[in-house]
């Protein structure tokens, strides 16, 4: 054996440190999520990935393509540019990496516009002079339809002709008809056609006969292999080996989940007629808020340390929106890890509060409040049974009060500034809409008994990025 040290020359040792020092500093690993990242058509997707260590990809040459197709190429980055003259054709002017966050070691990439063809594994490879390392993401597109319609076409063959049709969904989803007891009803073929988007349009006919209690369901479900949370507002969560518990959106989990969406009709037994569905409550009557209402306002700020990590906050915490990226933040108790949302900083458990939110032109959003106890880490049920009171936008015109089961309003004029209130000796939570010449109530949360703090709760939803208010209660209005 030789003495390394004694074999060396003090030259040879610096050398040998040198060369040492140019290798680790130019190895890294290429880094991403390690479960399919979930898309929408119509909308941006990115799909994350990092260096590490978070050396700069400047000098890098980044390469993003399509796995096992015979012209692979999505987007390339290399000598300080973009260069993509051989880019898939159906990717031209649609994707984009983050030229100021490639100085950070993100290497991300994003996708304008998602398409059912985007669909696939991606492959991130990244390489400097000396190194190279690559990852792949598997990209799912998924699409949850329009809240089932139920329409009566009268009596047929011995009974009621009832129809559920639903609206833009991918993959098909299955339609079932059940009795009040949850046993499945013969019922016709479903009818598939595809929109213009070339997504599912279902409807499944069923001839139901006079029972007890003259109480239908139909449900429309699809399988989806999540780790990201998409928002479906009426569902229920099964997970195989598991308890059924009820949740308001995919539990975030590497087992196959199963969505079901939740349409009921309510027939009266007297004249075996249908009656209007419960989900299609109209708003509650008007009126108009006084000085007394406003003089509750208390001035919510947001706070960072519960903020889900791809929420982006203004410096004075007063406004919040949906990020692009997943910011490496620390992963408190306080935070949300699945939900992208956030909490007001202060708590209350007393007394009667008021506050103020511009929701603007936003497509969807969820505000209300939560008891302090809500599980902040991954799926709880959106409604009161899982600790939150709250009203929601979704798909640009469907408002739904999150009770169990949802209730859907339907609002004749979007409102562009929501007021929540909460008397919590009374167990009630309002929500008003709150325009100029416009002041009128939404909904209201009764009877529930509030035995933890609650806090201001705000989701600035999953599709226009455009940010979420706290705004100054006027008292001259």
């Amino acid at each position: 054996l030789i003495d390394l040290n004694c074999a060396l020359t003090s030259e040879s040792k610096i050398s040998l440190c040198c060369v040492c020092v140019l290798f680790f500093t130019e190895s890294f690993e290429v880094l991403g999520p390690a479960d399919p990242v979930v898309a929408v058509p119509g909308e941006d997707v990115v799909l994350p990935c990092y260096l590490k260590p978070n050396i700069s990809a400047m000098d890098l040459s980044v390469e993003w393509f399509r796995v096992q197709t015979k012209n692979p190429l999505v987007h390339l980055y290399q000598d300080h540019e973009d260069r993509n003259e051989n880019q898939i054709p159906s990717y031209r002017g649609r994707t984009s990496l983050f030229p100021e966050e490639l100085n950070n070691g993100n290497t991300s990439l994003k996708v304008k516009n998602v398409r059912l063809s985007d669909s696939g594994e991606y492959k991130c490879f990244v390489q400097s002079a000396e190194w190279y390392d690559d990852y792949s993401i598997n990209v799912q597109i998924k699409a949850i339809g329009t809240h089932p319609v139920i329409s009566n076409e009268g009596y047929k063959e011995g009974g009621i002709s009832l129809v559920c049709e639903s609206k833009g969904w991918y993959p098909q989803p299955q339609v079932v008809w059940m009795d009040s007891e949850g046993h499945n009803l013969p019922a016709e073929h479903t009818e598939t056609h595809r929109d213009s988007m070339d997504l599912f349009i279902v409807r499944r006919r069923v001839i139901v006969q006079e029972t007890e209690t003259n109480r239908f369901t139909s449900n429309l479900m699809m399988w989806l292999e999540l780790n990201l949370a998409v928002q479906s507002w009426v569902s229920s969560v099964k997970s195989s080996g598991l308890s059924t518990q009820p949740c308001g959106a995919p539990v975030l989990s590497v087992v196959v989940l199963e969505v079901l969406r939740k349409s009921r009709i309510q027939l009266q037994r007297e004249a075996f007629r249908p009656s209007r569905f419960s989900l299609l409550m109209s708003c509650c009557g008007i009126i108009v808020l006084n000085a007394e209402l406003k003089s509750m306002n208390i001035d919510v700020t947001l706070d960072p340390d519960t903020a889900h990590p791809e929420l982006v906050l203004s410096e004075d915490r007063k406004r919040v929106r949906r990020g692009v990226i997943w910011q490496r933040l620390p992963d408190n108790p306080e935070r949300f890890k699945w939900w992208p949302c956030v909490l007001g900083k202060e708590g209350f458990s007393s007394g009667r509060r008021y506050w103020e939110v511009e929701v603007g032109d936003k497509t969807d959003w969820t505000l209300g409040v939560v008891r302090e106890s809500i599980n902040r880490k991954g799926c709880f049920p959106l409604n009161p049974s899982g600790g939150l009171w709250a009203l929601s936008l979704w798909n640009g015109n469907e408002y739904l009060a999150f009770t169990d089961p949802p209730v859907s309003l339907h609002l004749s004029v979007k409102p562009q500034k929501v007021g929540v209130y909460v008397d919590y000796e009374e167990g009630q939570v309002s929500f008003y809409r709150m325009e100029i010449t416009d002041k009128s109530l939404i909904y209201t949360f009764t009877g529930y008994k509030f035995t933890e703090k609650l806090y201001p709760y705000f989701c600035p939803g999953f599709r226009k990025s455009d940010p979420l208010t706290i705004s100054p209660v006027s008292h001259t209005e």
